[in-house]
């Protein structure tokens, strides 16, 4: 069977990182980052058009300059508990940090959410790049990358050994014999490792995926070498095509160095497509666009998160970009590095790094539907990714690419046009892990 893409849904409220003007939108409700009734539209939109997941981000910081969505949003699994009952086939992929979260009380979240959709729960793995998440949880100093990312492998090591606690098969329920449970079919944990110390088991038994899909945004060299361990989905940076390229080649490799099958991790990349009738009425709004958010002291808060949130309205914007490298160890390394190397090399102003965040580059997916299926065709066609992570504006925007650019796409036989499964993992393709313990008596789990 050929491959087809898969597309997924971020919707951002108010408006994410960038997306500065999108509040004043008309179109927009000023409360839809923290109204449920907007998600679930979203979500029913998206599943009418056959999308794999709804995927919603999140942190646990923020000051007064972070984004509008950032700043008045509700925490991704209580809403995507509440979306679960109004939608019947969508993947649910909710981010949760392995920083500031226990592995025993997430898995438990998780695996809630996973019975709750009926197997359609998905876990977005992040190490927490936001230095001030700290103190919100009785710590003095934020962690150091290398620590940050060893706990994450335990946590998510933690959790699928908590979420095989049972075996498919553990609950017999006979009546006439007065047996609820197989006490042979429950296993504690017992993990003890260098972060962790969890004795289980988990008290809910596996959803009919198995397990929630583990995903993961890796960029470093570590998160990169995280996602190929651990990932079933990867949200990629994304960039010009060579580098999108260049990424998908370089996890996918380094999948199979671990001994996994590369067909088991799929890797989305970001896209905010602009659609309209013509190319030119396109362009013409995706300028537009750009001008509703360019807002400069934004731009300058943007920089700052790079930087574990730093203050640089304390700096002279005309004078060289200052040394500020020590705050990339704890925020976003890999970000802050190249923004850092680019500054040096062309000896840039902070003025000018600020505004170069927000400098006005045309996106590949903007024209007609025609020339937007074609050009994500081409992506697609030249090994960049498995699917989209798509984010729109409005609700209109979305209307426009899955009725103009959706049907394209399966006519050309690169999108499905029917739901051939009902969990997150039949609708990616990726195999139900069989229970450790069954597996290691060597019994075939049960349907």
């Amino acid at each position: 069977m050929s491959r087809t893409i898969h597309l997924a849904l971020h919707p951002y409220g108010v408006g994410g990182p960038g997306q500065h003007g999108l509040w004043k939108d008309p179109r927009v409700a000023k409360n839809s980052s923290i109204d449920v009734r907007h998600y679930i539209q979203q979500a029913q939109a998206a599943e009418h058009a056959l999308f794999d997941a709804l995927f919603i981000v999140d942190s646990q910081f923020i000051n007064a300059t972070y984004p509008a969505h950032y700043l008045n949003r509700l925490e991704p699994l209580t809403l995507l508990s509440a979306v679960a009952t109004h939608t019947s086939r969508i993947g649910l992929v909710g981010t949760a940090s392995s920083t500031y979260n226990s592995p025993f009380n997430l898995a438990r979240r998780f695996a809630s959410l996973d019975h709750i959709s009926g197997g359609r729960a998905g876990w977005n793995v992040v190490t927490s790049f936001d230095t001030g998440t700290s103190r919100n949880f009785g710590l003095d100093e934020h962690l150091d990358y290398a620590t940050r990312y060893g706990r994450a492998l335990e946590f998510v090591e933690v959790a699928r050994g908590l979420w095989d606690s049972y075996e498919d098969d553990a609950f017999p329920a006979d009546v006439e014999r007065g047996v609820f449970l197989d006490p042979d079919k429950l296993h504690a944990l017992d993990h003890s490792g260098e972060h962790f110390t969890v004795a289980g088991p988990l008290n809910i038994s596996r959803s009919p995926q198995g397990q929630p899909v583990i995903f993961q945004a890796g960029v470093s060299d570590e998160g990169r070498d995280l996602a190929a361990r651990v990932a079933e989905g990867v949200y990629a940076p994304g960039g010009s095509l060579e580098q999108a390229r260049e990424y998908y080649a370089d996890v996918k490799k380094r999948t199979a160095s671990y001994g996994r099958d590369p067909e088991h991790i799929k890797i989305f990349i970001h896209g905010s497509p602009v659609v309209a009738t013509t190319d030119e009425a396109a362009r013409g709004r995706e300028r537009e666009i750009f001008e509703e958010d360019d807002d400069f002291d934004r731009n300058l808060a943007l920089l700052g998160r790079s930087f574990g949130a730093h203050d640089f309205g304390a700096y002279d914007l005309d004078a060289p970009f200052p040394d500020v490298a020590h705050l990339a160890e704890k925020g976003g390394r890999t970000g802050a590095a190249k923004i850092i190397e680019r500054a040096r090399q062309d000896n840039l102003t902070l003025r000018q790094v600020a505004a170069s965040l927000n400098a006005f580059r045309p996106a590949p997916f903007v024209g007609a539907p025609r020339t937007v299926a074609d050009r994500i065709e081409r992506w697609f066609d030249a090994g960049t990714f498995d699917g989209i992570n798509l984010a729109f504006r409005t609700a209109d925007d979305l209307d426009l690419f899955v009725d103009g650019v959706v049907p394209i796409l399966q006519k050309r036989g690169l999108y499905r046009t029917e739901y051939r499964a009902d969990t997150l993992r039949g609708h990616l393709g990726l195999p139900v892990p069989a229970n450790r313990y069954t597996r290691a008596r060597g019994e075939r789990p049960h349907a």
